[in-house]
């Protein structure tokens, strides 16, 4: 390939890259660890210490959990959005005006349900010393805009998958005080495709952009658990986690000059995952009432901007997220020996900074509704169920996205109001031996 074909390349890859991964840094955090905490917003969170996805929240509330435990369940997630075109424009190389974006509206691009699944055990080895495992998927996305949507040169399709393997142990100090950590063992596996421009908007076709990679990296996390008997107590840390995704960039489609972008290109690109603070309080009001309230601090300021690196040269996007935070409170009432009912609210804010919004990731701030309730079945067994409803708060995306080098330059813009909601419907069974 020629030194000119090399920088366009790098540019048109650049294009493709830039306006695709900026959106996994907002709202793809997977609130939904446990379907019996969906039940009571997360509001049992570091605290609660009543069903083994405590491994999750907090490992040293695995004190609270007699003999062997463990939880198997799932999170339906059924989201919709809406996006509105409200003039998106391009540019048009050696032209003073631009031409504008038409299309349709994308259609909801969020498959009909999108299971969450979660699996946790727990075993008390000793009165002092306690084991566990935790499986879920803390982060993730999949949407699929229709052909000819309008927002394309920002977004098409995103798939991105976490798995999370994460052993862990408990040490009870004392009768009130415990400690607990755990190592999480993460996979991540991306595929992000978008459309890219013509030189000309009279060209028949688009071109188009695609971003497959995987990566396996390495945290940690801790926490403290205190019991008064009435009241507990909890804080827990997990660590951020470095991911240096590897894999393939594909540009096909380009006509005339910038042609010689198209082709296959080895590509990384970093994704820093954030650090979670959680501060979690429970306290019996009554031997049947129970209150709980949760408080989480996210560092996403942290993600500053993304770097990809190929054969054609490294390239960079600034993002500047912001750090982000969510309040629940909840309750539960034993009905009978039987039968507990829960029910939460939690504000949920959003890190993404207004001038890197995307239709990749249509998000805003997020106001959660829930209720639930456990039968136990027995004294072996309990089936948890659980209901959440999310309100997104609208948003409107101001999106400039440049491709190709001066003076082939040219800038799509994407403007549009997004919004949406959420539905989640979530059971588990837990298992007591």
């Amino acid at each position: 390939m020629t030194h000119r074909g090399r920088i366009l390349s790098a540019f048109a890859l650049f294009g493709s890259m830039a306006a695709a991964t900026p959106a996994l840094a907002g709202g793809f955090y997977l609130q939904e660890q446990s379907p019996k905490e969906t039940g009571r917003a997360l509001s049992g969170g570091a605290a609660a210490g009543d069903d083994p996805s405590t491994i999750y929240f907090n490992p040293a509330a695995m004190t609270e959990l007699d003999g062997i435990q463990t939880s198997i369940g799932g999170v339906a997630l059924m989201a919709s959005a809406h996006q509105t075109n409200r003039g998106s424009s391009r540019t048009i190389p050696g032209v003073p005006v631009r031409a504008p974006i038409t299309g349709n509206d994308g259609g909801n691009p969020f498959e009909s349900v999108i299971p969450i699944p979660s699996f946790y055990a727990s075993a008390q080895v000793s009165d002092r010393l306690w084991l566990g495992l935790g499986v879920n998927a803390p982060f993730g996305l999949k949407l699929e805009y229709d052909n000819g949507f309008f927002g394309r040169y920002d977004s098409l399709y995103t798939d991105l998958k976490t798995y999370n393997i994460q052993p862990s142990a408990a040490y009870k100090l004392t009768d009130n005080l415990s400690i607990g950590g755990g190592v999480d063992v993460q996979y991540v596996k991306a595929t992000l495709t978008n459309a890219l421009p013509q030189l000309s908007p009279l060209a028949p076709t688009d071109g188009f952009a695609r971003l497959k990679g995987d990566d396996w990296s390495v945290g940690w996390n801790a926490g403290l658990f205190y019991t008064t008997g009435d009241t507990n107590w909890g804080v827990h840390y997990r660590s951020g986690i470095k991911h240096k995704l590897a894999g393939t960039q594909t540009v096909s489609g380009l006509l005339g000059p910038v042609a010689v972008g198209n082709g296959d290109f080895a590509a990384t690109a970093p994704l820093d995952l954030p650090d979670i603070v959680t501060v979690s309080m429970m306290h019996r009001l009554t031997p049947q009432l129970r209150a709980m309230i949760t408080g989480k601090w996210y560092n996403w300021s942290k993600f500053k901007g993304i770097a990809v690196t190929s054969a054609t040269g490294t390239t960079n996007k600034e993002l500047d997220y912001k750090d982000s935070y969510s309040v629940s409170i909840g309750g539960e009432y034993d009905v009978s020996k039987a039968l507990t009912l829960r029910a939460g609210t939690m504000f949920d804010r959003s890190p993404t900074n207004p001038q890197h919004l995307t239709t990749r990731v249509p998000d805003g701030d997020r106001v959660w509704l829930t209720g639930g309730a456990t039968w136990n079945m027995s004294d072996a067994f309990a089936l948890n169920v659980s209901y959440a409803h999310t309100f997104v708060e609208k948003a409107n995306i101001i999106r400039p996205d440049s491709y190709f080098p001066a003076p082939a330059t040219v800038t799509a813009t994407t403007l549009a109001q997004t919004s949406g909601n959420a539905d989640q419907v979530a059971a588990s069974l837990t298992i007591r031996f």
